[in-house]
């Protein structure tokens, strides 16, 4: 997939904002969010990322993970698929711009009960796996998804483990497919085209011209 600047025009993948809704989010820990997807508490997972080219740092240190799994039978998410993503900054070095959140046309979803026994749309693993940041909200906009980090994923330094988010879930029922994201930061170019996998669907094409 194409990856760099995203072209203004977009931007319309939000659809101003037109039939915004808030989505339910709840913070879960691993393994036992497993359950909801394998009656053994255990996945096995399809790992894909897409590069995020900040430009003061080395190509390949900065990216957008999407893993995907299998709803077994027997479970909540029977049938349906997990996607899970984690911007993360953990290999790079130096100084960039902050991220501050990550739009996804992600197409229908699927609330399951994550937390509680509690449908919820959208789950954060703050336990028992990698990260240090998570959801301040995610907005649905039609087939457009926006998660707004709860702080910014900023780098001032040498490589550190803790400069990602927690893996942030959603599930749907169709399999995936790849699509581009956009990647929001504080500072110019304030957008970045990122490679991501998201359940099929139609997606708009993208701007005369490319990205």
């Amino acid at each position: 997939m194409r990856s760099g600047v995203i072209a203004f025009a977009a931007l319309a993948m939000l659809a101003s904002g037109v039939d915004a809704q808030p989505l339910k989010i709840v913070e879960v820990s691993a393994p036992a969010i497993n359950c909801v997807f394998n009656a053994t508490c255990k996945i096995t997972v399809s790992d894909t990322t897409g590069n995020i080219l900040l430009p003061t740092v080395a190509a390949g240190t900065a990216w957008l993970q999407s893993r995907t799994f299998a709803g077994q039978p027997g479970t909540p998410a029977a049938g349906l698929t997990g996607y899970n993503y984690r911007i993360s900054l953990t290999q790079a070095s130096g100084q960039t711009d902050c991220i501050t959140s990550f739009n996804i046309n992600f197409g229908p979803h699927k609330p399951l009960p994550y937390k509680d026994n509690t449908p919820a749309d959208i789950y954060v693993v703050t336990g028992g796996g990698l990260g240090t940041i998570s959801l301040k909200s995610a907005v649905r906009s039609n087939d457009v998804i926006e998660f707004t980090l709860k702080s910014p994923l900023c780098l001032n330094g040498p490589a550190d483990i803790k400069n990602t988010t927690f893996f942030i879930g959603i599930a749907a029922s169709a399999a995936p497919m790849h699509v581009n994201t956009q990647i929001s930061v504080v500072g110019f170019p304030s957008i970045y085209a990122v490679d991501a996998r998201v359940p099929t669907h139609s997606v708009p094409q993208d701007p005369p011209g490319g990205l």
